[in-house]
C-alpha cells in the first residue's frame, strides 16, 4: 500500500486552470482518470487524511503511485479529454457502463444504389440510416413485415440480389408482392429509393401524411368501382395502423427525446434509455456499472451522457430528460450541442407526461439493478467456487486468477497452428488472445510443437522483465546483448506497463495456472520448455480429452475432479476455447492455401488481380482448367499475365483431397472454401 503522501505535487505547482488528471499504479498503468473546473482544489482534496476519504477513494490514492495532469481551455474540452483517456486507458477505477448486449437496429442502407432494409448490430456506418435499438430483433421483423406490404422495399442479401438478376427470375416476396423487385428490373433505382425513402419518413414518425393519401387512394377506388384495389388499399391501412400501435404513444407533443433513470445502491448502479422519437418509444437499452469510485447521482448521469453519446455512433434528440443535472450542466450541454449542431435541452422533468415517463424508465433501471444482482451473485459465487476447486485438485498456494491455455491444430501435417487463450477470475479476457504458426519445423508433432509455443511465450515474457529492469542477464550466461529494443542490464525500469500508451505490454503477465491440452506428453514438453527458461513459479497442468483426466507434471496418474465440480467445468470450457480459436485459425489458413494456390507464386499478380481470376472462374479448380484467352478475358489480365498463369498453374500438381478427422468433411479446392472475393474472419 502507497503512502499518497509519497507522490503529492509541490505546493504551488498545480495549476488553477480546468484540466483532466490521471492517477498511474506502480506499473505506471493509469487506474484513474478526472476532470476538474480547477486542478489545484481537485487534487488537493486526495491528499487529506485518510480518514477523511470516502473508502473508494481511499483505496485508489493507496493504490496510486503518480499523478499528473493536462491542462485544457475549457470545461467542455476537458470532458471529451476525460472521456477519450476513460475510452484508451480503461482504469479500473472509473464508473464505466457496460452494454451486456449488442442491441439490434433497423437499418436502410440508403448508401446503396438499391437501399436494402435489414437488421444490424454494432457501430453505425455512414449512409445508413437507423432507427430503435430493440430490445429483440424479432420485435423488428415484425414491424418490417407488416410494412413491406405498403413499402415493398428490397431485404434480400447482395448474394441473392445478384443472384436474382443473374438468372432473371426475383425471390418469393417478388412474387408476393412485398418486394419490388429492383434486381429484375420492375422498378428503376429512383423508384426503389423513393420507397426507401418513404419508409423511412414512415419510420421516423412521419405517419399521418401516408395514412391519409393511402385513405384518399382508396376513396377514389371505390367511387371508381375498383373495388378490389380499394380493398388491397384498405388491408394496407390497416398494416400500417399495426405497425404504429407497435410503438406505444407516450408524449402526445410528438417530442423527440432521450429519457434516461438510474437505480443505484452503494456498490453498483443501473441505467436504462428510453429512445422517443415523434413521442413513440422506439427503443431501449440499458447497463448495470460497479461504483468503483465515489461518485453522486449527477455524476453517474454525466459518465451515462458520455458513454452513450461519447462514440459518436448515437444521434443526439432535442431534448435529453435526466434524473439530475451534471454539475455544472453547461459544460455537459455545451458538448451534447456541439454533436447535435443544434440546440439540446438538458433537464429534469417537473411535471406532466414527461416525469410519468421518468418514472417508468426509474422503474424499469430498478428491476434491471435486482435481476442483475441475482445473476451476479450467483455468477461470483459460481466462479470463484471454480477457481477455489482448482486451487485445491491442484495443491496450489493461491486460487489462479489469471489462467492460460495453449492448444494445437492442424490438417494431416499441414497449417500446423496453435492458440493461447487468457481466463482472468474465470472470464474470458478476449483482447489477450494470441495466435502462433510453427515455424521450427514441418509436418506433424503435436510434442514437439506444443514445446516450441511454450518456449516462445515464456522467451517473451523474459524479454519483457528484461526490457522493463524486473530481471537482468545474469553475467556468467554469456548473454551480452539485450533483445532488439530492449534496455540492457541496468537500463531504465519502466515496468509491464507502456509508458506511452498506458497499456500492458505483450506477455508481461505471467499466468498463475498454465494449461495444455492433451496428456502427460503434451505436459512433459511444456515442463521441459519452462525448465529451459529457467522458469519454476507457473503451476502446470493438461486436460485429457478422451476421461477429462487432469495430468500434473512428473506424474504417473491423473488427478481426477468429479464429473459435478465447478473447477472441472471451468477447466473445459478454458480447453474448448482454445480448442476453438486454435480450428478458426488453421481453417482461415487452410481457406487461403486452397484458395489462392500457385497464383501467389506469379510475378507481377497482386491481390487484387488474384481475386479477380477467383471470382471470375469461380474456383481454383476451374481456373486451372482455363484457357490462355478465357484468361484473357478477366479485367485487368493481359495476354503476358495469362501466360504466365497458366504456366504457374500447369506446373503445380492438383491438390489431394484431404479429410478432416474431426469432422469427417472431405476438402477439395473445387469450390472456393470462404466465398470466392469475400472477407474471411479471423478471430
Amino acid at each position: 500500500m502507497a503512502d499518497p503522501s509519497t507522490y503529492r505535487p509541490a505546493p504551488g505547482a498545480i495549476p488553477l486552470s480546468p484540466g483532466v488528471y490521471r492517477f498511474r499504479d506502480e506499473h505506471g498503468r493509469v487506474i484513474y482518470v478526472g476532470k476538474a473546473k480547477s486542478l489545484r482544489p481537485r487534487l488537493s482534496s486526495y491528499f487529506q487524511d485518510l480518514a477523511g476519504l470516502h473508502p473508494r477513494t481511499a483505496t485508489m490514492v493507496t493504490t496510486a503511485a503518480s499523478v499528473e495532469w493536462t491542462v485544457v481551455g475549457t470545461e467542455v474540452e476537458a470532458l471529451q479529454l476525460e472521456y477519450s483517456w476513460i475510452k484508451e486507458f480503461d482504469p479500473r477505477f472509473n464508473v464505466k457502463y457496460r452494454d451486456d448486449k449488442s442491441y439490434p437496429e433497423l437499418a436502410v442502407t440508403l448508401n446503396e444504389e438499391f437501399p436494402r432494409v435489414q437488421v444490424m448490430r454494432g457501430a453505425h456506418k455512414k449512409g445508413v440510416r437507423y432507427f430503435g435499438p430493440y430490445g429483440h430483433a424479432w420485435a423488428i421483423r415484425e414491424t418490417v413485415d407488416l410494412l413491406l406490404r405498403v413499402f415493398p422495399v428490397r431485404t434480400c442479401s447482395n448474394g441473392v440480389f445478384k443472384r436474382a438478376s443473374q438468372v432473371g427470375r426475383p425471390c418469393l416476396l417478388g412474387y408476393i408482392g412485398k418486394c419490388a423487385a429492383p434486381c429484375v428490373g420492375k422498378v428503376s433505382a429512383d423508384e426503389h429509393r423513393a420507397l426507401a425513402e418513404e419508409f423511412c419518413d414512415f419510420m421516423a414518425g412521419r405517419t399521418g401524411g401516408h395514412l391519409r393519401r393511402l385513405e384518399q387512394q382508396m376513396q377514389e377506388a371505390a367511387a371508381a368501382m375498383e373495388y378490389e384495389r380499394a380493398a388491397r388499399l384498405r388491408d394496407d391501412i390497416g398494416a400500417l395502423k399495426r405497425a404504429m400501435e407497435k410503438n406505444a404513444v407516450v408524449l402526445a407533443d410528438g417530442t423527440d427525446a432521450d429519457v434516461l433513470a438510474l437505480a443505484e445502491d452503494e456498490l453498483e448502479a443501473a441505467v436504462q434509455i428510453f429512445h422517443v422519437r415523434g413521442g413513440r418509444v422506439r427503443g431501449q437499452r440499458g447497463w448495470v456499472t460497479d461504483r468503483v469510485e465515489d461518485v453522486d447521482t449527477a455524476s453517474l448521469v454525466e459518465h451515462a451522457l458520455q458513454q452513450l453519446y461519447g462514440s459518436g455512433t448515437e444521434n443526439v434528440p432535442r431534448e435529453v430528460l435526466v434524473p439530475a443535472l451534471p454539475e455544472p450542466a453547461g459544460p455537459v450541454r455545451e458538448w451534447l450541442t456541439g454533436l447535435r449542431g443544434a440546440q439540446v435541452d438538458l433537464r429534469v422533468p417537473q411535471r406532466g407526461d414527461k416525469k410519468d415517463l421518468m418514472a417508468t424508465v426509474h422503474r424499469n433501471a430498478q428491476q434491471a439493478l435486482a435481476l442483475h444482482k441475482t445473476k451476479r451473485a450467483s455468477d461470483l459465487t459460481t466462479r470463484s467456487r471454480a477457481l477455489q476447486e482448482i486451487a485445491d485438485a491442484l495443491e496450489l498456494d493461491s486460487v489462479p486468477l489469471r489462467i492460460e491455455c495453449f492448444d494445437i491444430s492442424h490438417l494431416q501435417g499441414e497449417d500446423v497452428v496453435a492458440s493461447m487463450v487468457v481466463f482472468e477470475d474465470g472470464l474470458a479476457r478476449k483482447s489477450e488472445y494470441r495466435r502462433f504458426q510453427i515455424k521450427g519445423f514441418a509436418g506433424q508433432d503435436d510434442v514437439r510443437s506444443m514445446h516450441e509455443v511454450i518456449g516462445r511465450r515464456f522467451r517473451r515474457y523474459l524479454q519483457e522483465r528484461e526490457r522493463t529492469g524486473e530481471w537482468a542477464v545474469p553475467e556468467d550466461t554469456g548473454a551480452d546483448e539485450a533483445p532488439d529494443g530492449a534496455p540492457g542490464p541496468g537500463g531504465d525500469a519502466t515496468g509491464p506497463v507502456d509508458p506511452e500508451t498506458g497499456r500492458p505490454r505483450r506477455f508481461a503477465y505471467p499466468p498463475q495456472l498454465l494449461v495444455v491440452d492433451g496428456g502427460q506428453p503434451q505436459v512433459a514438453a511444456a515442463r521441459r520448455a519452462l525448465d529451459e527458461l529457467g522458469i519454476d513459479d507457473v503451476a502446470l497442468c493438461g486436460l485429457a480429452k478422451r476421461l477429462e483426466e487432469v495430468w500434473l507434471p512428473g506424474q504417473d496418474d491423473p488427478v481426477v475432479l468429479p464429473r459435478t465440480s465447478e473447477g472441472l467445468y471451468l477447466l473445459q470450457r478454458v480447453r474448448d476455447e482454445a480448442h476453438r480459436f486454435a480450428i478458426a485459425y488453421q481453417r482461415s489458413k487452410r481457406s487461403k492455401r486452397l484458395t489462392t494456390g500457385g497464383l501467389d507464386a506469379v510475378p507481377g499478380l497482386g491481390e487484387t488481380r488474384r481475386q479477380a481470376l477467383l471470382k471470375h472462374f469461380g474456383s481454383l479448380k476451374r481456373l486451372r482448367s482455363a484457357t490462355v484467352d478465357e484468361l484473357c478475358e478477366v479485367p485487368g489480365i493481359g495476354r503476358r499475365t495469362a501466360e504466365t498463369v497458366a504456366a504457374a498453374l500447369a506446373s503445380r500438381p492438383p491438390a489431394v483431397l484431404a479429410v478432416n478427422t474431426a469432422t469427417g468433411e472431405i476438402i477439395d479446392d473445387s469450390a472456393d472454401p470462404a466465398g470466392a472475393g469475400a472477407p474471411r474472419e479471423t478471430p
